[in-house]
């Protein structure tokens, strides 16, 4: 049968009770009675366990098959510490002792006796490795083995989350449908753990997929889901919608919590909706709520966002007056947000407070600090702060290298940027296309086409479609300097015009672009 693609799959419609006679009939799978020298085998080493006799199991260790260590967990089940020394017993002393059935007994004790933890990892650390290639493989052994250990829905749930945690969506979601279509539904906590963790890769689409699913098999949310559904309405830009869902929240019987608000004080902050914002925040406290540093640290930075520094810091300073510890990511923004608007001075100033207060200096303080002081081309100053990185225990990184090569370029130094190019490139940092831009630009200005060329040459092997007008520009100087045709053979390399728009590369093929040499 043809499967549904993974938003798709949960637009089925279900009848939503935990057991209804609807739901397909849960098998029953029999394992054979032990005779002869197993049963004696399994008796022994019953009497071993019971008599926490495990010097003695160890001599009969190397005689234990999966039929006999099954047996044994059988008899054993109704004590789950019993049952997984046994088990991790034999894992250790005969790994060809257990079977996909072993397992999925010793899941049903645990499960059936709430040991979750443990449960999930044997999981994680064995049952999931073995069955990567087939979801449905683990799900059956746990299925035919479900009336055997008399066990309980959770031992699905179990399986459904650990799932989710380890970010194997669509193993969870297969399971998920087949729990659903044997009239089995996960807890809520399962449920936002795989919201979760789609919300972390940002799969915003399909974590509201699954949020609508679960309304259908009445799966009733928590605040804690609502706030995630919320998050993913903001991520996909669909503020209105995330607003209905904080509005419908003491509807359904829940109080906002802190978190509901700073989402969506998050999100208005992102859209430039700061005076939204600030009325929301105003809002927790007839919540009983108290703003914290998430909400400042929002706020501070939809200003700096906006160039408004003077609000940033009312707040900043708002925040200090109600004794909100700000944090780096609060130092950050200002500093920021002062490089720009050009006043590296203001930043290291804000820079000199964060270190009075022994708050956390990290590679994004230094490098908003250096992209401040490299706008206004202060490139010494820049190159100092660099050198204290090593003091700090950080390494720069591709920003760092990127605000370095801005300030050269911006004192007109295209030979000096081109050199912290290539030690950004020894140091495994890797240019982005804002990076390239700046750089070509400069030697562009500079009237070095040679010196663009090479980074054009750089950009294309990256993979990087260049603008087109600068792409006119460059042929057109290097025209005037008689070598516009290293453009063209740049241009006939294969995996280079792939990249140049068609109408450039068939205008450059005829009459080297128009232009005479």
């Amino acid at each position: 049968m043809k499967k549904l693609p993974l938003v798709r799959q949960f637009s089925t419609s279900f009848d939503p009770t935990k057991r209804n006679p609807n739901s397909i009939p849960i098998p029953h799978r029999t394992i054979p009675e032990p005779c002869g020298q197993d049963h004696d085998f399994i008796t022994i080493a019953h009497s071993h366990l019971i008599h926490s006799e495990w010097p003695n199991l160890n001599s009969l260790a190397p005689k234990l098959t999966p039929f006999r260590s099954n047996h044994i967990l059988l008899k054993i089940q109704k004590d789950p510490v019993l049952s997984l020394d046994f088990y991790n017993f034999s894992v250790s002393q005969n790994p060809n002792s257990q079977s996909l059935d072993t397992h999925s007994i010793i899941l049903h004790i645990l499960t059936k006796f709430k040991r979750f933890k443990s449960a999930e990892s044997i999981l994680r650390k064995i049952l999931i490795p073995q069955t990567l290639n087939s979801s449905s493989e683990l799900f059956d052994a746990i299925l035919h083995s479900y009336r055997l250990c008399d066990s309980s829905p959770n031992v699905f749930d179990s399986l459904f989350k650990t799932y989710a945690h380890i970010k194997k969506f669509r193993k969870a979601t297969e399971t998920f449908c087949r729990m659903r279509d044997y009239g089995f539904l996960p807890t809520i906590r399962s449920c936002n753990a795989f919201v979760s963790s789609l919300l972390d890769l940002g799969r915003n689409d399909i974590a509201l997929a699954f949020y609508k699913e679960m309304g259908r098999c009445r799966i009733s949310p928590n605040v804690y889901t609502l706030n995630m559904v919320m998050c993913a309405f903001c991520n996909s830009g669909k503020l209105e919608k995330a607003l209905e869902v904080f509005e419908k929240m003491e509807m359904m019987g829940f109080s906002p919590m802190d978190s509901s608000f700073n989402t969506l004080i998050a999100a208005y902050c992102k859209n430039g909706l700061i005076g939204a914002a600030l009325k929301l925040k105003n809002e927790m406290y007839t919540k009983g709520l108290i703003p914290n540093v998430i909400t400042y640290n929002s706020l501070i930075h939809g200003f700096c966002k906006e160039g408004k520094l003077n609000e940033a810091n009312k707040v900043f300073n708002e925040m200090k007056t109600v004794e909100v510890k700000p944090n780096t990511v609060t130092y950050n923004s200002l500093i920021r947000g002062y490089a720009q608007i050009n006043n590296g001075e203001m930043g290291l100033r804000i820079y000199e407070d964060m270190l009075m207060n022994r708050v956390e200096v990290d590679i994004v303080t230094y490098n908003a600090l250096i992209l401040g002081l490299c706008n206004e081309g202060k490139t010494r100053k820049a190159a100092f702060l660099v050198k204290e990185l090593d003091k700090a225990n950080l390494a720069p990184n591709s920003s760092t290298f990127s605000a370095l090569i801005s300030g050269q370029c911006k004192r007109q130094n295209s030979e000096r940027a081109f050199q912290i190019f290539k030690a950004m490139k020894k140091n495994g940092c890797h240019p982005n296309y804002d990076t390239f831009k700046i750089l070509l630009l400069s030697f562009y200005h500079n009237k070095d086409y040679e010196g663009s060329l090479e980074v054009l040459r750089e950009m294309l092997e990256r993979w990087m479609a260049p603008d087109k007008t600068l792409l006119t520009d460059l042929y057109e100087g290097l025209g005037r300097l008689g070598k516009s045709h290293l453009l063209t053979e740049l241009f006939s390399a294969a995996n280079a015009v792939r990249l140049i728009p068609k109408d450039f590369v068939d205008r450059g093929s005829n009459s080297q672009f128009g232009i005479a040499n």
